[in-house]
């Protein structure tokens, strides 16, 4: 659910890298709980290595809206380069008033132009920030239950062998022989000879 809302908002402020990074751990996520429902260990194993990847992802986005070693938060990163699109926060943050102003020479209904934004009571870059470290939050925890529900399967598995479930010849075939001297028995009471038998031990 928060990799959704994470994903609309991307989704409105064009985002297309986000976008991308977001769409690929949804499917991460319920192929991770696909795995869980139907005890597939590797499902599970997956999703717990891309949660190592989706932290150092939200990591760099954290890093990036901080303006941390050289990046920019005004940069065309986010957007590969092909827009000039900036977080969906910036512009509809809490508290902000967007200020527009026809630009001149130019008519029509598009003869607005941006101008500024004031009155955010908290900045689109923290916000962006508290989006990426809930984020990261909810990976560690993912982890850590991962690793929990793998060590489980596996300890099944173990425990399952150890009694021959997997065992290509079950115990149950130990059976066969006393079953074969049985039906032999009978029917060597049944037969002739063994009626002969019988009467001659009554007599």
């Amino acid at each position: 659910l928060a990799a959704l809302e994470r994903q609309v908002f991307d989704f409105l402020g064009y985002q297309w890298a986000p976008i991308l990074a977001n769409f690929l751990h949804i499917i991460i996520v319920i192929l991770g709980l696909f795995g869980t429902i139907q005890y597939r260990p590797r499902y599970i194993v997956v999703y717990a290595i891309w949660t190592a990847i989706w932290v150092t992802w939200n990591i760099f986005i954290i890093c990036f809206y901080l303006e941390v070693g050289g990046l920019s938060k005004d940069s065309e990163l986010l957007t590969f380069n092909i827009s000039r699109h900036q977080s969906w926060w910036s512009e509809n943050g809490p508290g902000c008033v967007r200020k527009e102003a026809s630009m001149s020479g130019i008519k029509g209904l598009d003869s607005h132009s941006y101008i500024s934004v004031i009155g955010c009571a908290l900045e689109y870059r923290y916000i962006e920030v508290m989006h990426s470290s809930f984020q990261i939050l909810i990976a560690l925890v993912g982890f850590v239950y991962a690793c929990y529900v793998v060590s489980v399967f596996t300890e099944e598995e173990d425990s399952f062998d150890f009694i021959g479930g997997f065992d290509p010849f079950p115990l149950y075939h130990v059976n066969e022989k006393p079953t074969n001297l049985l039906f032999k028995q009978t029917y060597l009471l049944i037969s002739p000879a063994g009626f002969s038998g019988m009467e001659g031990m009554n007599k």
